[in-house]
């Protein structure tokens, strides 16, 4: 027989077999705990704004967010999406959601969260305009 056939169907073969074996391995899986929410700016109006009132909501807000550890270790360093939306695999633990802010202004503070097992903890992130 031609060994010309073979060689080609050998490297097939041989190429199908490592592809099965690396799509079946896992070797850590991901965590299903961590942080999801929402990132707004507001307030939008200047002057007095009645409370409760819909005139002038706040608005999403595309943002860059570090999670530190207790200690001030970056653990992660992230950006929200156009709509403000954020979630974020963590294990278990206490965390400190910093959100970046190059400007003065906007400007949001600082949160502790704990993350507790097979859970994601719901955050909202208000920047402030310092519009009044």
């Amino acid at each position: 027989m031609d060994k010309r056939i073979y060689f080609p169907i050998f490297i097939l073969v041989l190429l199908l077999s490592a592809c099965a074996q690396a799509a079946s391995y896992n070797p850590t899986s991901t965590p299903s705990s961590g942080i999801e929410g929402y990132v707004t700016e507001g307030p939008m109006c200047p002057g007095p704004v009645a409370i409760g009132g819909s005139s002038c909501p706040d608005k999403p807000y595309q943002a860059a967010i570090s999670i530190l550890s207790t200690d001030s270790q970056e653990i992660i360093r992230f950006e929200t999406d156009p709509s403000g939306y954020f979630k974020i695999s963590l294990l278990p633990g206490t965390y400190i959601l910093h959100p970046e802010s190059e400007m003065a202004l906007p400007h949001a503070s600082d949160q502790t969260i704990i993350v507790t097992p097979d859970q994601f903890t719901q955050l909202t992130v208000i920047y402030d305009t310092g519009m009044r």
